[in-house]
């Protein structure tokens, strides 16, 4: 949830915002006045503790003939306490609803707009020219013994499948090689779990317009992670972290989930729109001064990932309307799809500035020993996704598809050949 004393100094700010988002900014005008309702119930409750204070004291010095009367003026005192303080009670109900409504505050510089309206930072490589026509990942995966689409509708449905021999190799190298990468980097590796609580699930923002695209089991009342980001952020939640040394840094390998509510028709062939697909997700605890510099470390550590893979890509900045609700930015990596001839996401990396902590009391201490709101960050380090862009940039004329030289050693082989 967004700062109340932001709000409160630069309500424009916050307008601006929900409106580059395409989202109401009459909202800001309800957490305004849930904000001045809820100062106001707990400035009347305060007084009345106090006058109910300062009676009793009166009580214990009154004369015999004096106490009946201040008696009776005390039961009718702790009668407005009470109705004051349900009233405060309810005025913090109204305020926290009203303050999760808003999305968090997009950040200066993010483009307006909607899905389409991203800017493009950098384009790293050129895509492809082939001298035969290529297959697409599903074409390359099927013949190459790596992905089994049937067999994963007829044991779960669609949307699932197998990964099966090298396919199954290519992943955990994937994923090995960005655990690797990210320890390097000073990241904790972890394996946390993927049921949280909805506590959790709430704070990291994703039960609001994005609750359709989460699993929820409600006997447990648990919800299934459709990403590590989530468990990662609820692992310090009510804690004040140390970060006099620097920031905290975990890295999170995980099975995702997602139900994929609303899209129904697209990308339904291949592994491109999955119902569940493992995931590297680096997550960062920071300094809010420091956040704006972590963000641009975590996309460089998804860069040399890419590179990594030997695959042409590019970098936008995503557009205020196709931010999650707690992002105050985004950058999005998009690897080249020769049989689509167009790019494709492959990892995201969002700076949530204190939107997720302060649902979560995450805090740090400051130079003076005070505690404050920390900042969180999140980027894909590695994903199933990308076996799509790898497939389908290195396959060759005569159906295999070349390894790139950092997967050989997890898949044991320079070449995948046709069965």
């Amino acid at each position: 949830m967004i700062d109340l004393r932001f709000l409160r100094e630069n309500p424009d700010v916050v307008r601006a915002s929900q409106r580059a988002r395409g989202e109401d900014p009459s909202l800001v005008d309800v957490l305004l006045e849930a904000d001045a309702a809820r100062r106001a119930a707990v400035a009347t409750a305060d007084n009345l503790r106090a006058e109910q204070k300062a009676l009793g004291k009166k009580v214990g010095k009154a004369s015999p003939d004096e106490r009946p009367a201040l008696l009776q003026l005390g039961q009718e005192l702790s009668a407005k306490v009470k109705e004051a303080e349900a009233a405060e009670t309810a005025a913090d109900a109204d305020l926290d609803a009203a303050q999760r409504a808003l999305s968090n505050v997009v950040q200066e510089g993010a483009p307006a707009g909607g899905e389409d309206d991203y800017i493009v930072l950098d384009t790293i490589g050129t895509p492809r020219e082939f001298d035969f026509e290529p297959k697409d990942h599903l074409d390359l995966g099927e013949s190459l013994g790596l992905i089994d689409m049937e067999r994963g509708a007829k044991v779960s449905g669609s949307r699932f499948y197998f990964l099966t021999g090298n396919g199954a190799l290519l992943q955990l190298g994937l994923l090995q090689l960005a655990a690797q990468k990210a320890v390097a980097n000073g990241f904790t590796m972890m394996i946390p779990p993927v049921l949280v609580r909805p506590e959790i699930m709430q704070g990291t923002g994703f039960l609001g317009q994005h609750s359709a695209e989460v699993y929820h089991l409600e006997d447990d009342d648990l919800y299934l992670v459709g990403t590590s980001e989530v468990p990662l952020a609820g692992y310090h939640s009510g804690e004040i972290l140390d970060l006099s040394a620097g920031a905290k840094r975990y890295a999170g390998w995980s099975s995702c989930f997602r139900r994929e509510a609303g899209s129904y028709g697209k990308d339904t062939r291949g592994i491109i729109r999955v119902h569940q697909f493992d995931k590297v997700e680096m997550f960062v605890y920071t300094t809010p001064d420091q956040a704006d510099a972590e963000h641009r470390r975590l996309l460089a550590w998804e860069q040399e990932m890419l590179a990594a893979i030997e695959v042409p890509y590019r970098v936008i900045d995503v557009a205020a309307g196709d931010l999650g609700s707690s992002a105050a930015r985004k950058f999005d990596c998009e690897a080249w799809v020769p049989t689509q001839q167009t790019y494709r996401e492959l990892t995201s990396t969002s700076n949530c500035t204190t939107f997720q902590a302060r649902r979560l009391n995450v805090r740090y201490r400051d130079e003076n020993g005070k505690p404050q709101i920390a900042a969180t960050l999140n980027g894909t380090l590695a994903t199933t996704r990308w076996i799509v862009a790898l497939l389908e940039n290195h396959q060759q004329a005569d159906g295999s598809v070349r390894v790139p030289a950092a997967l050989v050693p997890f898949v044991g082989t320079d070449v995948l050949v046709p069965r």
